[in-house]
């Protein structure tokens, strides 16, 4: 009994003592405490930055304009840290090709975001609803800015905005997939059962004439189809348009009062 007792305190103590002469393991814990709280330190430094920062909205793109010539543009005018532009419609982008337009990504929307938000503040301020000016030769010199400031709006709720938008996308189109493979599934089998109902037929008939031409006629049990059901509505019948009906009649009393007659 003494000796099992001794065996569990021996256990017990046994990684205390790996500690004492692994002093490796110890540095290793020390600096993974370390990079956490660095780590920690770095997010809560970002987070304050993040509050500093202000986001304007671009409700209009003009044509050829992506993220990067935006930002040679607004970088004019104040530090800019990220940029969000919202691709066009696929469908409004084939139509396009279509119609013999320019085959190029162009974008509908777009989010700027400053280093400060006064500095964003003052840019929607003075850039909105002015022209885009710019070298001449650009696509978008003579284009009008329509930009606003966004107050208490952070980059999260833009992200969040848009993984929601692609989770419902991505939901309705499963269910579009879906209902399609039923529909297709559906049709095969009915497809299957014509074409199982058309090969019964055919081995019929070719039995029939088989007996017909050696003069021995039996009884061929036939192929029963299903019977069409035709939905009868009870209608009105029509009511009969006579001449007497299509003259305008006014009433004695009408007649009365107008000839004064009694």
């Amino acid at each position: 009994m003494m000796a099992e007792g001794e065996d569990e305190i021996n256990k017990e103590a046994s990684p205390k003592e790996e500690e004492a002469e692994n002093p490796n393991v110890a540095e290793k814990k020390k600096k993974l405490e370390e990079r956490k709280k660095r780590k920690k330190k770095r997010l809560m430094e970002e987070a304050a930055k993040a509050d500093k920062r202000g986001i304007c909205y671009l409700s209009r793109i003009p044509p050829h304009m992506d993220h990067v010539k935006l930002r040679q543009i607004l970088s004019h005018y104040g530090d800019i840290q990220r940029i969000y532009l919202t691709p066009e419609n696929p469908t409004a982008r084939v139509y396009r090709i279509k119609e013999g337009g320019s085959q190029g990504i162009m974008f509908s929307e777009g989010w700027a975001e400053f280093s400060k938000k006064s500095v964003a503040k003052r840019v929607a301020n003075m850039l909105n609803g002015e022209q885009i000016g710019g070298k001449k030769r650009s696509a978008f010199h003579y284009d009008i800015w329509n930009i606003k400031y966004l107050s208490k709006f952070k980059w999260d709720d833009l992200t969040e905005e848009i993984a929601y938008k692609n989770a419902v996308r991505e939901q309705k189109l499963a269910l579009e997939i879906s209902a399609a493979k039923r529909e297709r599934d559906f049709y095969l089998s009915k497809v299957d059962q014509s074409r199982a109902l058309e090969s019964i037929e055919k081995r019929i008939k070719k039995k029939q004439k088989v007996q017909q031409e050696s003069g021995t006629a039996s009884e061929v049990p036939e192929v029963k189809q299903e019977a069409k059901v035709f939905r009868l509505f009870p209608q009105t019948g029509p009511i009969p348009d006579t001449e007497e009906k299509r003259k305008p009649q006014l009433s004695k009393d009408v007649l009365a009062r107008v000839f004064g007659g009694s």
